[in-house]
């Protein structure tokens, strides 16, 4: 179905588009609905020439070893967009995007971005910021999986879902909007589900987990210090 004004003013790199360039966008988008486990594109995937965006639900994006061992990069949650080789590449899926949650993503054609983009070069700024960022955070897990202690990148990994959109400040303390699970945490910081676990109960009383993956930061300042390297 097609995009409706409010479901495009909803992806991060068209917050600042007026009304009336929204609309020139309407014409060339659709809107497709995915169930939990569904796979969006599948690592190696030749993508149609949109750009992706995720407008409702968890997406997770993960590559896989040839010894099938996943790691997770990332996940994606509303208003992100992703698979940039469609737009700027070659074309090629560089991960595989499933459905965390039932998602819905929205799709807008390469060449009326384009045209968007001659009206607009904010746009194109703020993609570039958005790649910029995951390229550090690729930077920054590499350099972790290589000379990091796991409780460090467990915190930093921590600190990184703490900055998505949505968290929410309780009594306790941080909230972490989205759930991340034992498997999801140890296929994204290189370590092994009982590794995780255990580094949790090392981290009971800066950080909370409860069933479902439910996070909560309890001291923040003591997360930032295991961070840094300084504790624990």
């Amino acid at each position: 179905m097609k995009a409706t004004l409010d479901q495009l003013a909803s992806i991060s790199i068209f917050t600042q588009l007026q009304p009336e360039q929204l609309t020139r966008l309407q014409p060339h988008s659709v809107v497709q609905t995915y169930q939990t486990g569904e796979i969006i594109s599948h690592e190696g995937d030749r993508l149609s020439p949109r750009l992706y965006a995720l407008i409702a639900g968890l997406l997770r994006v993960s590559k896989t070893a040839s010894n099938g061992k996943e790691t997770i990069l990332r996940t994606l949650a509303n208003g992100d967009i992703f698979a940039a080789p469609a737009l700027f590449g070659n074309a090629i899926a560089p991960a595989t995007v499933i459905a965390e949650s039932e998602v819905q993503v929205l799709m807008v054609d390469r060449v009326a971005l384009l045209a968007a983009i001659q009206e607009n070069p904010e746009i194109a700024l703020q993609m570039m910021a958005v790649f910029n960022q995951r390229l550090q955070q690729l930077h920054e897990m590499v350099h972790g999986l290589v000379s990091e202690r796991a409780i460090v990148r467990l915190a930093r990994l921590i600190q990184y879902a703490a900055g998505v959109p949505g968290m929410q400040v309780s009594q306790q303390g941080i909230c972490l909007r989205q759930p991340l699970s034992y498997y999801e945490i140890a296929r994204s910081i290189g370590i092994t589900y009982e590794e995780c676990v255990r580094l949790f109960k090392q981290l009971k009383p800066i950080v909370s987990y409860r069933r479902g993956g439910k996070i909560t930061i309890l001291d923040w300042e003591g997360l930032e210090a295991i961070a840094r390297g300084s504790g624990n």
